[in-house]
Formats: structure tokens, sequence, C-alpha cells
């Protein structure tokens, strides 16, 4: 049997569990466009989650990340992306992953805030078990409190 006919009969046997990292990434598809459908669907709730005048962090990581890939290109008259450049880039990293832990660690309290469980978290985040969840998330905690209040 082929890879693909494998692949198929899997997904159609209900005794056979789904392999995890195509799950996820189904998931990781199915979540963006769910939430561009109900959350971002017009120009203006768009613009909502970018400041118009100033770039974010997040923001400048990606755009020269997405220059250097071709995933974007440049404009006319516009400098082509330098070492310089990529270094300002890789200098932002330890902050947007600073946002990110506290972006994600504030969505779980709010998870948590609203009946959810550590087994719906978990499935959420694509971890194995409701505990791994719950370590995850005491992880982010310790790595963004702020120390004055420590």
């Amino acid at each position: 049997m082929s890879s693909t006919s494998e692949q198929s009969a899997s997904s159609a046997d209900p005794f056979t569990p789904p392999d995890p990292g195509q799950a996820r990434a189904h998931r990781a598809a199915a979540s963006l466009f769910r939430i561009a459908e109900r959350h971002a669907g017009s120009d203006e709730q768009r613009r909502r989650q970018v400041h118009p005048a100033v770039l974010g962090p997040h923001e400048a990581v990606r755009l020269v990340s997405f220059l250097l890939s071709g995933a974007a290109q440049l404009h006319e008259g516009e400098p082509e992306v330098d070492r310089a450049d990529v270094t300002a880039a890789l200098s932002l990293v330890p902050l947007v992953r600073g946002e990110m832990d506290e972006l994600e660690a504030g969505l779980l309290q709010m998870a948590r805030g609203r009946g959810m469980t550590w087994q719906e978290i978990s499935f959420g985040l694509g971890l194995g078990t409701p505990q791994a969840a719950r370590q995850r998330y005491e992880r982010l905690v310790g790595r963004t409190a702020d120390p004055a209040t420590d």
C-alpha cells in the first residue's frame, strides 16, 4: 500500500489515531481562517491590530524575513535588505518572544477564567496532556513575572 493510500485509509479508519503533526497543521490553517473570517473580515477590523504610524517588533521581524525569503517584494526605490537590517531584526527576536510569552500567558489565564479545562487548553495548544498545558502556563508565568513584584 502506498503512503498516500495509507494516509487516506488511516484518515477514514476510526480505529487509527490521527497523526498529531498533521492534525496540528490542519487546526492551524482552520484557526487562521476562522479568526480571519470572524474578526478580520474588513479593513477596519484588521487595522485595529496594527498601529498605522508605528511598526511593531513582530511586524519588523516578519517584514525583514518576508523580504529576505521573497514572500514580499521590495517597492520601487526601497533599499535592499542588508546585513544591518537582518541584525536589527535578530535583535528584536527576544523582545518578540517575550511579547508572545506574555500574550500566551494572558490568553491561558483568560481561557481558565472562561471555564476552559486544562484538557481543552492542551488540545488547543497541541499538547498531549492537561498536565503539559498547566506546566507550560507555569513556565510562561515564571518567565513573564515582573521582577519588581517578586
